[in-house]
């Protein structure tokens, strides 16, 4: 009883304080007033070794972890074209096949034990290494890390496994119709350029690969002034730029005779037309665009922001609005931006049952006409700049994040300050800016458009959409076997 008392006596001598602090709230949730926020941009310090390896450090004592981040520039685009798969194919064996004191197996006992790894890989543009431990483990670790790089031993039993699951791979690749809309559209967009070409190559050309072509493609890239190495974590900077030095410092720097690549011309092709791959389907899998923008170029800033409203923005985007939210043809439908090196590719994609086709199709063309032809709204303008600029601190959650960023910069060609002007660029975006980048961008008369489905269930003709190209599909399994033939 004498606790109920107390509580009631509690509640009522705070009814005043109470409705003091209630007349002092705003009306309006929208009235409310907050403090402005301020944020520092991470410091990362840069080094170079003598041999020309760039490397970037920040220290970060919160956990005893530590994260290696590496790009080699090299990449599927320099594969021979009688030896396509093989860049893959490297970047895989170097961390299975071990290095000349341990075998691939003995390697992942060690990291096992430790709750350690070390991985790498080959991209079409990039390769990439990593390796991540407590960092009581370094000495254990980075010398395992340092040899993959350095000095892999391709062992041939892990080159014979590794061709087999790619095969199996090569074998499936009509499995998944999304798989096959991406596959086409690239090979379509890209014609003879090495960005048409899979990443893990053709069936004969990945049976032709011998273990000293592994040898010979690491040779010729993996060289300390071709490489570009992140680390964060928990270390003394001074005393991890001596380690990095004695592991690193004696591998030779050498000139990388890169092949030359086509140039991708400066303006879009202007051919567009219907790509049509017949498949017997209940949906059909579109996918429309044309040759996009590259990383480096000024307007990417804009033109991201200008996608975001188009169909990158997910259910705020027209795309989204128009397909799926108001007519209700599709669960997914987005367009993107896809930046490369050299012209990357503009993508529209959706899903959309068979009786639906052409209809998703009208109406995401139309999108892409009308944000060529009239100005955004501002909503839509501060909605996209919002997003671009809530979003940004996230970029910076972990120490390795703030790392992998900085060798992407440095590795992009990027200024050292894109960062840093990053936010204040997109604020100063206009809807000027928008509906030039999208003309200069866009071009709705020259889509390639590319369908994997089944035409006799389409809700019209595709020739009312263009010049219609009845494709065919490639029989993978059959140039398997017959790859496989002695």
């Amino acid at each position: 009883m004498k606790r109920f008392l107390l509580s009631r006596l509690l509640f009522v001598c705070a009814i005043p304080s109470f409705v003091a602090f209630a007349a002092d709230l705003p009306k309006h949730p929208r009235d409310l007033t907050y403090s402005e926020l301020s944020f520092t941009m991470p410091v990362v310090s840069r080094t170079a070794l003598d041999n020309g390896l760039v490397i970037y450090f920040r220290e970060d004592h919160n956990l005893p972890v530590l994260d290696f981040y590496a790009i080699i520039r090299v990449g599927a685009i320099y594969d021979p074209l009688d030896k396509m798969g093989l860049a893959s194919l490297t970047g895989e064996v170097m961390r299975t096949g071990g290095t000349r004191e341990q075998t691939g197996e003995q390697i992942d006992e060690i990291l096992e034990f430790i709750g350690a790894s070390v991985e790498s890989s080959i991209e079409q543009e990039r390769g990439i290494a990593r390796m991540g431990c407590l960092s009581k483990d370094l000495d254990t670790v980075l010398p395992i890390f340092a040899e993959i790089l350095m000095r892999p031993e391709f062992r041939q039993e892990k080159i014979d496994l590794c061709k087999k699951e790619v095969l199996e791979s090569i074998r499936r690749r009509n499995d998944q119709p999304g798989d096959i809309v991406e596959r086409e559209f690239q090979r379509i967009v890209y014609g003879d350029h090495p960005y048409a070409r899979p990443v893990e190559g053709e069936a004969n050309t990945v049976v032709a690969i011998q273990r000293q072509d592994l040898i010979d493609f690491h040779q010729r890239y993996y060289v300390p002034n071709n490489i570009i190495l992140g680390v964060a974590g928990d270390f003394d900077t001074t005393e991890m730029s001596a380690r990095l030095k004695d592991k690193f410092g004696s591998w030779e720097r050498r000139d990388v005779p890169f092949p030359d690549l086509p140039d991708l011309p400066d303006e879009n092709v202007p051919e567009g037309g219907v790509f049509y791959f017949p498949k017997d389907l209940t949906q059909s899998n579109i996918r429309m665009g044309h040759l996009g923008i590259r990383r480096t170029d000024e307007d990417y800033i804009p033109v991201r922001i200008m996608n975001f409203i188009l169909g990158g923005g997910s259910f705020t985007s027209r795309m989204m609005s128009g397909v799926r939210s108001n007519e209700g043809l599709a669960y997914s439908v987005y367009s993107r931006f896809e930046p490369k090196r050299d012209r990357g590719l503009f993508i529209a994609h959706a899903e959309t049952k068979s009786e639906s086709t052409l209809r998703a199709i009208t109406l995401m063309k139309n999108e892409i006409r009308r944000i060529c032809e009239e100005p955004v709204s501002e909503q839509e303008l501060s909605t996209a700049k919002d997003s671009f600029l809530n979003q940004f601190v996230f970029h910076f959650t972990t120490t390795r994040n703030i790392v992998e960023q900085r060798v992407e910069l440095e590795y992009e060609g990027l200024p050292e300050d894109y960062l840093d002007t990053f936010c204040d660029k997109v604020s100063k975006v206009t809807r000027d800016d928008i509906l030039r980048v999208a003309k200069k961008w866009l071009h709705p008369d020259s889509l390639r458009i590319v369908i994997v489905g089944n035409a006799e269930k389409f809700d019209g003709s595709l020739s009312d959409l263009g010049v219609v190209h009845e494709m065919t599909i490639r029989d993978y399994a059959a140039e398997v076997d017959s790859a496989l033939k002695p």
